[in-house]
């Protein structure tokens, strides 16, 4: 049985003695990096930074959210925004394992610039063993590469922390609750954001289209659940598709984009069941991101595959 409080006592005291000097995390605002920061940061204090980057692929609201939340959790933080440097990195690229590595590689380069300016030894990441699993070690087959994992380039120079590694999200999730971060019960998001719902290119045009469309998403499942109308997903999102497709605005025959609702149950996301969700909160949030995006979306398509055979993101 896993025990919060016995793994925090633990691991604060290994911390304190692996880590020397300054330590630099990047932050999410997700359960793992935020339990990650609140961690290490009870172990070193201010010798951590605490970074969040708005790459311009984060969710609708997410780096208010974020600078509000890790203020109230009183940890040393600094919000950095780069997201030209990302969308130029993306530009042309298709293939998502090629995302992945791009993503990962300009987070650690940022990151690197952080570090330097706050003379920092350590890069601390908030990796759980799903991370690692999937991404593959010479023996296992890559399922696919997290950022945090398959994305590192093989230069970093800054020596690696990963207290979570061998925790699953549930006892994440354990630990948030332990340790008084409101992250707790918060759905999972992919460290390359919204990148990896857009299949295809990666514009600022196309994350602005999957952003609203996850927004709504997220509000009428939420929204449901609170009403006692279904239970609410463990994940739930919107991914935009390199699909166009013959639709209706009045009388004129218009093409428009494809948006896949995608929402799953699941414990620590090594496997996962499709949500079964009522018709008509489908037919709600179909009709919301058609007509409040009837210039770009015409086509809304519910995802009901599990978990294998697919994995829970779409790339």
């Amino acid at each position: 049985m896993f025990d919060p409080k016995e793994f925090v006592d633990e691991k604060v005291a290994e911390l304190d003695q692996t880590i020397k000097g300054k330590a630099i995390i990047a932050c999410s605002g997700g359960v793992d990096s935020t339990v990650a920061a609140v961690l290490v940061s009870r172990a070193i204090g201010d010798r951590l930074l605490t970074v969040y980057v708005d790459t311009g692929l984060m969710r609708k609201g997410e780096t208010e959210m974020v600078n509000d939340m890790l203020t109230r959790l009183n940890v040393h933080f600094r919000v950095v925004l780069a997201s030209g440097e990302f969308y130029t990195a993306l530009r042309d690229v298709i293939d998502p394992e090629k995302k992945r590595k791009i993503i990962g590689e300009k987070f650690i380069r940022v990151f690197e610039r952080e570090a330097k300016e706050f003379n920092a030894e350590y890069l601390v990441q908030g990796t759980i063993a799903p991370d690692w699993i999937e991404s593959g070690d010479g023996v296992r087959d890559t399922i696919k590469s997290h950022h945090n994992v398959g994305g590192l380039p093989k230069d970093v120079k800054l020596r690696l922390v990963e207290p979570l590694r061998d925790l699953y999200k549930d006892e994440v999730r354990k630990l948030a609750r332990f340790l008084g971060a409101e992250v707790s019960e918060r759905q999972p998001f992919p460290g390359p954001a919204l990148a990896i719902r857009i299949i295809g290119d990666v514009t600022p045009e196309r994350a602005d289209i999957v952003r609203d469309a996850c927004a709504i998403v997220e509000e009428e499942l939420e929204r449901a659940a609170k009403a006692g109308r279904m239970e609410l997903p463990w994940q739930y999102f919107a991914v935009l598709l390199p699909v166009q497709s013959v639709g209706v605005q009045g009388d004129i025959r218009a093409y428009g984009l494809t948006i896949a609702v995608r929402a799953v149950q699941s414990i620590d996301g090594m496997s996962a069941a499709y949500s079964k969700i009522p018709h008509e909160v489908l037919e709600t949030i179909s009709v919301r991101i058609t007509n409040e995006m009837k210039d770009k979306v015409n086509r809304v398509v519910y995802d009901i595959t599990n978990k294998p055979p697919a994995t829970i993101e779409w790339e």
